[in-house]
Formats: C-alpha cells, sequence, structure tokens
C-alpha cells in the first residue's frame, strides 16, 4: 500500500483541520491504519489507529476527546479529524498502514510497513 497525506495547514489554537490519507493498492480495506507525529526535536509519536472495518479505535491520551479517525473503504482513505487544536499539536503528521490484524499493539510504529510522506501542522497561540 502506497500513502499520501494531504491537509496540514497552519491554524489558530481552538481551531479545526482534517488530514486525508489516501492509499493505493487493493489491500487496503484489510490494513490497519494509523496516524503518527513528529515535532521538532522530538521522537515520532502515536496518535491514533482505525481498524480495518472502522468498527474499533484507539487514540493517545494527548488527543482523545479532540482528533477523531476515520477511512472510507469505497475511498481508500483514512482521515483525522482534529478539534480544539492546541501549539502542542504542532507536528509533522505521517500516515500508516499494517497488514496485522487488529491487536492491542496498535499504538507501536512497529507493525506499520507502510508510511505516507507527511503533513505539517502548525498551531498557533
Amino acid at each position: 500500500v502506497q500513502l499520501q497525506a494531504s491537509g496540514g495547514g497552519l491554524v489558530q489554537a481552538g481551531g479545526s483541520l482534517k488530514l486525508s490519507c489516501a492509499a493505493s493498492g487493493r489491500t487496503f480495506s484489510t490494513y490497519v491504519m494509523g496516524w503518527f507525529r513528529q515535532a521538532p526535536g522530538k521522537e515520532r509519536e502515536f496518535v491514533a489507529a482505525i481498524s480495518w472495518s472502522g468498527g474499533s479505535t484507539y487514540y493517545a491520551d494527548s488527543v482523545k476527546g479532540r482528533f477523531t479517525i476515520s477511512r472510507d473503504n469505497a475511498k481508500n482513505t483514512v482521515y483525522l479529524h482534529m478539534n480544539n487544536l492546541k501549539p502542542e499539536d504542532t507536528a509533522l503528521y505521517y500516515c500508516a498502514g499494517s497488514p496485522v490484524p487488529w491487536q492491542a499493539g496498535v499504538f507501536s510504529s512497529r507493525i506499520y510497513n507502510s508510511w505516507g510522506q507527511g503533513t505539517l501542522v502548525t498551531v498557533s497561540s
């Protein structure tokens, strides 16, 4: 699966953005999909994940209640809806895909074998 993330930009604190990740390949609908982010000078961190059916989701505590991950398998696209953005959400956001079944370790980057190029989100205070 090849992934292309988009939708990043500059937004004021308290604002919203929707990221999209378009996938190519027939196996997208069988993949667990995730979003990760990397802020300047920091390590990449998990943000959210969604099962192949969309029936299960998992979020980092830092974004729970503010971000929503969703997917449209007919469009081969996964989304990250981000509300009430904070300056600490500023980062390069990556989408990732994993062929392994939904499991407790979906927050680990090690299970993902496909990565998009990243889209930059900047939140001003």
